[in-house]
């Protein structure tokens, strides 16, 4: 007698109802470490082969494999935005790198992306509020594993901050890997009406304001490199780096592609930026000093100049203005209802929250590159985030007030008056026509036939949705 396989067992691997066979049950974190892992150990692999090319190509003597793996774990951690301390750097003995390139942060950025998504598909998170569960299980194994480099990476001319490493990795597992676990489980537009109506208004104003921005900074910063093509030409000729240290310069000046759009950013703000102690780079005029051998530092202006002309100078500083104005718009035609004190309110925050990101974002772009004169390089954080809270935020301040003005007058012609829409009445004093019945303004009480008081909200359909079949926004219960 022969045995034969049980029905519920089937070549394709389903079962006998048709469904694939279940995932082992796997804890969460067991899963994040795995996730973390692999994301760590895809860039490291990455960057190896960079630099073994590097090595390869260029001479080596005195550096063997051991110098290229701990060369490879020191540009690791600097695609995590992580320092080091030169040691016999410059004339003082010691220096300190801090202005790194903000485009590697894409290729760990990535990574964990993917790997929140794995996560939270592994783990079987079907709430939008276990999403930050599985970033802490990706981020905090991520940590460890960027603190054991920082370690690993030490050496007797460099060494990587070890607190820097630990925190930078965590917080860009735990932003990259959130993200991609909740797009995983439903579409941005989904995720961006589950907030607040008022805060989604801000959020989208923001998103506006700082995408206008940065396209006029990737504009300014494109043409002024077009205009000095040929100092970039002779920089790169001086240089002579050949065929494989060309394309790695080429790949390191594409990774500072997004510090020169911040220091764009910055340039039309009207700070500017500094490119050494005592340096100045703004509209209104520019004193620099020597400049390191970088082809892509050629659209710099070498020396002292004067100002640009003035109407460059105008059009450059009317760009933040533009940008808040644009948010402005955005935030008053996304808020749930029209009010004539919280449109210009709402417009400054958007302007705020701005500033907030470039200023963060104009101190990552900046930093010290060794020791002396050097020490101060890119745009001021602060200088930035103040700057761009009052110019944006006056801008979109006084836009939403105004779209939201004629917001109001364009529902008053409609017979829709919502409270502190001004002195305009409803319902025009006059005679009450006979059989006809009690009229009613919004937001007033009015006495019916049987004596009773009618309020209307007219707030309620617009943020309830309980009247007019106007469903509720998603909540993170509704995700699949």
């Amino acid at each position: 007698m022969t045995a034969s396989a049980p029905p519920a067992e089937r070549a394709d691997g389903r079962d006998g109802a048709g469904e694939p066979p279940a995932r082992p049950n796997r804890p969460l974190v067991i899963t994040g470490a795995i996730g973390a892992c692999a994301a760590a150990g895809s860039g490291l692999v990455f960057i190896t082969l960079l630099v073994l090319a590097g090595w390869i190509a260029a001479p080596h003597a005195g550096v063997g494999l051991t110098g290229v793996l701990r060369t490879a774990a020191d540009l690791w951690l600097v695609g995590h935005h992580v320092g080091f301390a030169l040691h016999g750097a410059g004339r003082i003995g010691t220096g300190r790198i801090g202005m790194l390139p903000l485009g590697l942060v894409l290729i760990p950025g990535a990574l964990l992306w993917a790997a929140g998504r794995w996560v939270v598909r592994q783990g079987r998170v079907t709430r939008l509020a276990e999403v930050g569960y599985a970033a802490l299980a990706l981020a905090v194994p991520y940590a460890l594993v960027a603190g054991a480099l920082a370690l690993a990476g030490q050496s007797a001319l460099a060494t990587p901050s070890l607190p820097q490493a630990v925190l930078s990795g965590f917080l860009i597992a735990l932003v990259a890997g959130g993200l991609g676990g909740a797009r995983a489980l439903a579409p941005w537009g989904r995720l961006i009406h589950l907030l607040p109506p008022r805060s989604r208004a801000v959020f989208l104003g923001s998103v506006g304001s700082l995408a206008v921005l940065a396209g006029a900074g990737a504009i300014l910063a494109g043409v002024s490199l077009a205009v000095s093509i040929g100092g970039f030409r002779s920089v790169d000729v001086a240089l002579a780096p050949g065929l494989v240290g060309g394309i790695l310069l080429l790949l390191a000046q594409i990774a500072y592609v997004p510090n020169a759009v911040v220091w764009s950013i910055c340039y039309t703000l009207g700070p500017g930026f500094a490119f050494g102690t005592g340096t100045v780079v703004a509209p209104t005029g520019s004193a620099l000093g020597p400049l390191p051998m970088l082809p892509m530092l050629a659209a710099l202006p070498g020396g002292a100049h004067a100002s640009v002309p003035g109407w460059v100078s105008m059009l450059m500083l009317s760009v933040p203005y533009l940008a808040g104005a644009f948010g402005g718009l955005l935030t008053a035609r996304a808020a749930p209802t029209p009010a004539v004190e919280l449109a210009p309110l709402r417009g400054f925050a958007c302007g705020v929250a701005t500033g907030i990101a470039l200023g963060l974002l104009a101190a990552f772009a900046g930093g010290p590159l060794g020791s002396g004169r050097l020490t101060a390089v890119g745009p001021s954080g602060w200088q930035a985030g103040v700057v761009s809270v009052l110019e944006v935020g006056v801008a979109a301040a006084v836009t939403a007030g105004l779209v939201n003005w004629f917001r109001m007058r364009r529902l008053a012609a409609a017979g829709i008056v919502f409270p502190g829409a001004g002195p305009r009445e409803a319902n025009p004093p006059g005679p009450e026509p006979q059989g006809a019945g009690p009229r009613l303004a919004a937001g007033d009480p009015v006495a019916g036939a049987s004596g009773h008081h009618i309020y209307v909200d007219p707030w309620g359909e617009a943020e309830d949705g309980a009247e007019g079949g106007r469903a509720d926004p998603p909540g993170p219960a509704s995700l699949p």
